[in-house]
């Protein structure tokens, strides 16, 4: 099998050569070019025209999000981007999500090259995950799998609590969501009008990045959109989305809904997970839920929500169709755990519609 190539763009030469050594250190990727500007990978990308684009945003002579916006017009192909951890940062790379990255790996200002080494894993699965994304011809899969910690199961956060009521006043819709998912996500929440249902959301994202997520959607949604912190209400009208680097758990008080927002360790190997949500969903509302399951790479969720499943609540996974990534809903409908599978544009239709689904 071919290798995937990949082309770096950063202005730091440090960050150019720690990212050329990880991805280059990969039995399945290739690394054909690392340039200091958008400009350079012009200049080398018409020549040879790589299968993943690793960019930073912040650089000269042209900026990562109009560099994006011309490769995404001209030449569709999958970028992740590689950015500061820092709010300003973080605002930033929202506008490259917007315009089509499909992932994020997030780098510190301080402690550059051993972070990178550090973080090596989880950048080898981003361009791997970049790598299959259905916009673009698909790129040879790695032949080696990167090396990845322990896979936990959302046991190692949930604990005992509340059982679920037999029914509510209040609904909880849940959705949980990786590789894509911040595109797949402004789709859903536009769509939907002030008046719905409380929704709870893990997004695979690193910390400091949600907030900046969460106050994009927000401008852009008639629902309030923000990050979630410890004890928020899951009300009619809120979005609450789980912070990075933290799970996110729903809780029973009455007949309310609050979330938890707690330390752990990765479940599934993310943190926050989407496994853990939807398991505290099964627990906490039972029937009085729905989950939804959309694009991402491995699958995290798909355990999680053939627990709501069987707890009565209803499930769907985004089509195979409309997902950048058809892993996380494929996993779903194979331990068969989802109600039905349907394309993007009609899942906030399923969402105010309850019940009534398309089949």
């Amino acid at each position: 099998m071919s290798k995937i190539k990949v082309m770096i763009v950063d202005d730091s030469a440090v960050v150019r050569q720690v990212l050329s050594a990880t991805l280059g250190g990969d039995a399945g990727i290739d690394v054909i070019g690392a340039a200091a500007d958008p400009l350079f990978a012009m200049e080398r990308m018409a020549r040879q025209w790589p299968d993943v684009i690793v960019l930073d945003v912040e650089m000269p002579r042209m900026d990562g999000i109009t560099f994006l916006r011309k490769i995404m017009a001209e030449h569709p192909t999958p970028v992740v981007i590689c950015s500061t951890l820092t709010e300003k940062g973080a605002e930033t790379t929202m506008q490259a999500l917007a315009a089509g990255a499909v992932s994020i790996v997030a780098k510190p200002k301080m402690g550059l090259k051993q972070y990178l080494h550090d973080a090596s894993d989880d950048l080898v699965s981003a361009v791997k995950a970049a790598a299959r994304a259905n916009h673009m011809r698909l790129a040879a899969t790695a032949t080696a799998a990167p090396k990845v910690p322990a896979k936990l199961s959302a046991d190692a956060v949930l604990a005992a609590g509340a059982t679920a009521m037999a029914q509510t006043t209040d609904t909880v819709v849940a959705i949980g969501t990786s590789t894509g998912g911040t595109q797949a996500l402004e789709v859903v929440l536009t769509a939907l009008p002030r008046v719905c249902p409380g929704i709870v959301v893990v997004q695979h994202m690193p910390e400091k990045f949600t907030a900046a997520f969460a106050k994009r959607l927000d401008g852009i949604c008639e629902m309030e959109v923000r990050e979630a912190a410890n004890g928020d209400r899951v009300i009619p009208g809120r979005v609450l989305i789980a912070p990075g680097g933290r799970h996110m758990l729903l809780k029973r008080s009455g007949a309310q809904y609050r979330v938890d927002v707690v330390d752990g360790p990765p479940v599934s190997r993310h943190r926050p997970s989407v496994d853990v949500l939807f398991r505290s969903v099964s627990k906490a509302a039972g029937r009085n839920a729905l989950g939804i399951i959309m694009t991402g790479m491995g699958d995290d969720g798909a355990r999680g929500l053939k627990e709501m499943h069987e707890a009565g609540a209803k499930t769907l996974a985004e089509s195979e169709r409309t997902c950048v990534v058809y892993g996380m809903p494929k996993e779903a409908v194979k331990l068969g755990g989802v109600d039905h599978s349907l394309p993007l544009y009609e899942i906030p239709g399923a969402i105010m519609q309850g019940t009534s689904f398309k089949g």
